[in-house]
């Protein structure tokens, strides 16, 4: 064997070992150098130095290390951003783009100047330096003016600060080399836990040679081919060979990450060792009621980075599944927070099960992972991979209300004349806008939006606004309505990180949006196509694979999810017997906007009846809305006739804003032998990740083809893809529309022992745009009318 070796970024090592103090976020959202505009503010400053300063200098070093009983290496390695190599003296120069005033700037911050000591020591032993000038350079975004401090310092003094570093950090590489040889040797002896399904052992083939190819992967697979072990098998099997480091696990919805944690759990209980953490919204396990993240607020706030490293370390060497419940022990006994211990556990566990959020989105992402532009060795492995193009559409977009503006000024009047008077140049040319919104609006008709050709002048004002926002919230701790102002300055910061990615795959709008009977202005930054966005993220890993049910047309998702033409898809075959399910298609029924009238509600009532009255059991019943479900609800309340039709079976609805105690006291009331029928929203809570197996649901029927409903923003993206691909109506409305009826009717056969029905109400899954989007699995199906309905149910039911 070898030397055993550890890599580790020179950022990453001063952040890690380095870190004390407090968790502070009453001064703003950013930290020291958030938000920089690194490269760009880099290059200026490199291209002024003259030509002696060699900028983006690649370092590295090896530093043998014993600890632990293991003899090993640990290298060092990163980029210094200058240095200045003369004859009198060598200059070693971090510059940081910071928005902080830079006359209340006495000194470097502290990892920043570690950061340079690394590559003073790393180039001083390289060119045997007795001694070396170690220079800050700080940028105000904003101003651009300049601000140094400079150090001399000898190499002797950097040779032991630099040994002393590295041996804090001994302790934990030694622990990750132990760990690697005991996971990856007990992964090589797990085999795939269960028989294969059919399609089964294709799927996990497939996975596991797109890793190998360093490719993305697309899989369609029905409910019942085991999409979670069928992706996460292989991908812990190439990890055990040493192909991959970390695995991504992503997924949209809580019950999601519950699945991936039990997949995970039976590849251990065939002996696998492997170290998973899930991660769990802030709001969700901070043990306070209300957030507020400082030493005054919280006691654990006090100190957290003194005491997180213990906190950490200790877990990771006990503990293998480390779900929410085990973060929040650990947490309370060490007295820190377990949001931010949660992220600090990441970097040594094997596999990270979390929302898209942490990967993708600007403002949450785990950047200790992605800050840079290397490749990693990460898999990615994203599930209900449907959810993630309105997801990202959604995080790479940015909205900012011009009266939030003149909330704020009204919240700080008299306190900072500076803040003030930059609110009102804001303001202003928010009102001129708002004008170029009201003439342009009366061009095209009175209503809609207003696309915006360039918002420049405005992006210069917001970003002279956001560092003078900034000053203020660190010198003013206390006041009233402090949240809603610290609420702001992030949603500034937001915008100005999403100006920085728009492309041509964006469309900046203006327009209003009606609130408490008032029109609020805004101006959005809309992401049409997400596909670059995700694109830079995944590049920095080697593979991805994206699964669900319903990924129909795969083309669309591929274009959308950053596919490359040179990426794999899959459409597994479902495993389960098509004589043990009935689709039925009405063609009589319409629930589009302009038909929704008493006969066609009579119409959808008494198909729902003929649906549940064959078999007795429980049901759900899909509609497009609240306000089309009420209606229904309604109309069999208020109707005697009605009422006498369903005396005997219990209707419960979904409610609007259900807390997971709630949805899951819901769901089981859905037991073998009740005779319930779940009036539930298509695209809600219900209509994904619900396992209700065998008797516990027998049967579904969808109110309509899920469209979305029409509004500005669906137009907008029905006029913008018109343009882009003559496919306006495909990508704002029918795709988003199918998928939710797709997933909706998956909720019925889960297992190949359930039966069940499934019933489409409306007569446009007649059409050939929509049959286009029908699964495999889902031919053949019957058509039927209200009159036919009974006969196809009950020869249905009779045969089974």
């Amino acid at each position: 064997m070898g030397v055993r070796v550890v890599k580790i970024s020179v950022r990453n090592l001063v952040e890690f070992v380095l870190r004390s103090g407090n968790i502070d976020s009453r001064g703003g959202y950013r930290d020291a150098d958030a938000m920089q505009k690194g490269s760009r503010i880099h290059r200026r400053i490199q291209r002024q130095m003259g030509p002696e300063y060699r900028a983006e200098v690649s370092l590295a070093v090896e530093m043998p290390v014993s600890c632990d009983g293991l003899d090993f290496c640990i290298i060092v390695e990163g980029r210094a951003d200058g240095i200045i190599d003369t004859e009198e003296k060598v200059t070693i120069d971090e510059i940081k783009g910071i928005f902080m005033e830079l006359e209340y700037l006495s000194e470097p911050f502290l990892v920043h100047k570690a950061q340079a000591m690394c590559y003073g020591y790393i180039y001083g032993k390289e060119k045997m330096l007795q001694q070396m000038v170690i220079q800050m350079t700080y940028c105000n975004l904003e101003t651009e003016e300049i601000k140094r401090f400079q150090e001399e310092v000898s190499f002797d003094y950097l040779n032991q600060w630099f040994s002393e570093l590295v041996q804090e950090y001994a302790k934990w590489a030694a622990w990750q080399l132990k760990w690697i040889e005991t996971r990856n040797e007990s992964i090589q002896g797990v085999e795939f836990p269960f028989p294969y399904r059919t399609g089964q052992r294709d799927l996990v083939v497939g996975v596991y040679k797109t890793i190998l190819r360093k490719k993305k992967l697309y899989i369609e697979a029905p409910t019942g081919v085991g999409k979670t072990l069928s992706t996460v098998y292989p991908s812990v099997k190439a990890m055990g060979e040493g192909i991959a480091a970390k695995i991504f696990y992503l997924t949209a919805k809580t019950i999601t990450r519950t699945v991936a944690e039990e997949t995970f759990q039976i590849l251990r209980d065939s002996g696998m060792r492997l170290k998973t953490v899930t991660l769990t919204a802030k709001e969700k396990i901070c043990p306070l009621e209300k957030i507020q993240c400082n030493p005054d607020s919280c006691e654990r706030a006090e100190g957290h980075f003194d005491r997180v490293n213990e906190a950490v370390f200790e877990m990771i060497t006990r503990e293998e599944e480390i779900t929410r419940e085990i973060i929040s022990e650990y947490a309370q006994k060490h007295r820190v927070c377990p949001f931010e211990m949660a992220l600090d556990v990441t970097l040594w566990a094997d596999c990270i099960i979390c929302d898209y959020n942490y990967a993708f989105a600007p403002n949450v992402q785990l950047k200790r992972f992605f800050q840079n532009e290397k490749k990693n060795d990460y898999i990615f492995l994203i599930d209900e991979a449907h959810n993630l193009v309105d997801r990202a559409r959604e995080m790479y977009s940015a909205i900012l209300f011009k009266d939030d503006f003149l909330a704020v000024k009204k919240i700080i009047k008299g306190k900072s004349k500076r803040l003030e008077k930059k609110l009102t140049v804001c303001n202003k040319d928010l009102v001129d806008l708002k004008k170029n919104w009201e003439e342009r609006r009366e061009e095209q008709g009175g209503t809609g939006y207003v696309i915006l050709e360039n918002i420049n002048n405005f992006v210069v004002d917001l970003m002279n606004l956001v560092g003078e926002c900034d000053l203020f919230l660190k010198n003013h701790l206390d006041f009233e309505e402090r949240e809603f102002v610290l609420n702001f300055d992030f949603q500034l910061y937001y915008f100005l990180n999403i100006f920085e990615l728009v492309t041509d795959k964006y469309v900046i709008y203006s327009n209003v949006e009606e609130r408490d009977g008032k029109q609020r202005f805004f101006i959005c930054l809309q992401c049409m196509n997400p596909a670059d966005n995700l694109k830079g993220c995944l590049e920095k890993g080697i593979s991805t694979v994206f699964f669900s049910a319903t990924l129909l047309p795969i083309q669309y998702y591929k274009e959308q999810l950053a596919g490359l033409p040179e990426d794999y898809a899959i459409y597994a075959p479902s495993p389960f017997d098509v004589n043990k399910r009935s689709i039925l298609i009405a063609r009589d029924v319409s629930t589009k906007y302009t038909r929704r009238n008493q006969m066609e509600y009579e119409r959808i009532v008494s198909y729902i009846f003929q649906s549940v009255r064959k078999r007795p059991g429980n049901y759900f019943v899909f509609f497009p809305s609240y306000a089309f479900l009420q209606s229904i609800y309604n109309l069999i309340e208020d109707d005697q006739m009605w009422q006498k039709a369903f005396w005997d079976m219990d209707i419960v609805i979904q409610g609007q804003s259900m807390s997971e105690e709630e949805k899951e006291a819901f769901l089981d009331g859905f037991q073998s032998g009740t005779r319930k029928i779940g009036f539930c929203v298509m695209g809600g809570i219900f209509s994904e990740g619900i396992d209700l197996k065998q008797n516990r649901l027998i049967g579904t029927v969808i109110v309509g083809t899920g469209l979305p409903m029409v509004c500005d923003e669906r137009e907008l993206f029905r006029e913008y893809y018109d343009e882009k691909c003559g496919k306006g109506f495909e990508y704002a409305y029918l795709y988003n529309g199918m998928n939710k009826v797709l997933q909706s009717a998956g909720r019925v056969i889960r297992t190949t022992e359930d039966v069940g029905t499934i019933l489409l109400l409306d007569e446009r899954f007649m059409k050939q745009q929509y049959r286009e989007l029908f699964p495999m699995e889902w031919y053949p199906y019957e058509i039927v009318t209200l009159n036919s309905v009974e006969g196809y149910l009950e020869k249905f039911w009779n045969k089974i």
